[in-house]
């Protein structure tokens, strides 16, 4: 764990939209009409990519893996199985998602704001339906994430593209005057009994793996420091067990992905107090700019994060989150783990909730101080003394 980060360290961690490198040849069908405009960029581990051209932004392992796929109106991304999770967040654009065996089981729509999870062992495929270059970030599940398995079909037409797949889920490109591999060095393609023993998923089933914009539940006291002036944040969980401190909050998703998804909305002029987690966080920014300040007061380091870009938090570094700017921010935190996460709050902040008359129950979420044991209001109390003094 990491409890002081370098104005160098940090920098490293920080991913802007101009140090994003996109890829247009990161999957086997880059060739195919329709698909030959999307880019895929590798913020956040290397994904399912199968291009040895893919630059990733930060290579250090995460448990998860955190991607953008780009694509212009019109453009599609074809039926593939991942092994697992896979999760879209939209920032911009207006969507189809497509699944089944011949991607015809169902289709859902998805538009910014939207969170949609795909389960794991089915084809899916999705295209930009809208009118504006869309723009995705993906969360998938695990360091190694197996690779993907593409519709025979695809591999089909790809071949006619000079495309071709090795066993180890890389591209070869023939007609670029990459050696062909030997038929055994190829990946085979399922056969139609094999894709008869996949799952399937009926549209309402789907339904229940999508949490649209509209459908956040936000809550205002989902976090400690959420009683004091000037810390007005809200939270909504999504998937999995995140860091909200609100008894009353549970994802709408919540089988394991191997990370959890939260949205955080920080009013103006507002921020979330100091604290740190033992786990590793990264911080979507998704509208407006947040100010992530670092380390322990007298030794801060401020990192920007504007819209589409993000921030790797390590475990166990110190980071407040203020809004920057006269509006709300919006953001997505993906934390490690399908566990519960607990934030660990700066002295200051236990106190001054305190003095507000809150505290953290000893299951880790936010309740009446009056209400706690006595032994929990004595150690809050001489805590306070302690900091009084200092």
């Amino acid at each position: 764990m990491t409890d002081h980060l370098s104005p160098e360290d940090a920098r490293r961690r920080l991913i802007k939209r101009s140090d994003m490198v996109a890829c247009k040849v990161a999957f086997i069908d880059c060739k195919m009409p329709g698909s030959e405009r999307k880019e895929n960029y590798a913020l956040v581990g290397p994904g399912v990519t199968q291009s040895h051209d893919q630059v990733v932004n930060l290579t250090e392992a995460h448990g998860f893996s955190l991607g953008v796929a780009a694509m212009p109106p019109g453009t599609v991304n074809n039926l593939h199985v991942h092994f697992t999770a896979e999760v879209f967040m939209i920032q911009r654009g207006t969507w189809t998602f497509r699944w089944g065996a011949d991607g015809k089981d169902g289709e859902i729509q998805g538009g910014p704001g939207d969170v949609v999870s795909v389960p794991t062992w089915i084809f899916r495929g999705f295209t930009n339906t809208g009118a504006e270059d869309g723009w995705i970030f993906t969360a998938l599940g695990g360091d190694d994430t197996g690779g993907i398995i593409w519709h025979p079909s695809i591999l089909e037409t790809a071949a006619q593209y000079g495309l071709l797949l090795t066993r180890d889920n890389m591209l070869v490109d023939t007609d670029a005057g990459g050696p062909r591999p030997s038929a055994d060095a190829l990946m085979p393609a399922l056969s139609r009994e094999q894709i008869g023993t996949l799952p399937r998923y009926t549209e309402a089933e789907m339904a229940r793996r999508v949490v649209t914009a509209e459908a956040r539940a936000w809550s205002g006291r989902a976090l400690l420091d959420s009683c004091l002036p000037g810390h007005a944040s809200e939270l909504a969980p999504v998937i999995g067990h995140g860091m909200t401190e609100d008894r009353e909050h549970a994802a709408p998703i919540g089988n394991p992905h191997g990370f959890s998804i939260e949205w955080l909305r920080v009013g103006p002029g507002n921020r979330v107090g100091r604290h740190r987690l033992a786990e590793k966080q990264v911080i979507i920014v998704f509208s407006g700019a947040l100010d992530i300040v670092l380390n322990e007061p007298g030794d801060e380091t401020v990192m920007r994060v504007e819209a589409g870009e993000c921030f790797s938090a390590p475990g166990g570094a110190w980071r407040s989150l203020v809004a920057a700017g006269d509006g709300p921010v919006e953001a997505t935190l993906v934390t490690s783990g399908d566990h519960r996460k607990r934030p660990a709050w700066a002295p200051e902040i236990v106190r001054d909730a305190m003095a507000q008359g809150y505290g953290i129950d000893h299951d880790g979420h936010v309740a009446p101080l009056a209400l706690l044991p006595p032994p929990t209001r004595a150690a809050v109390t001489a805590l306070m003394t302690q900091i009084a003094a200092e």
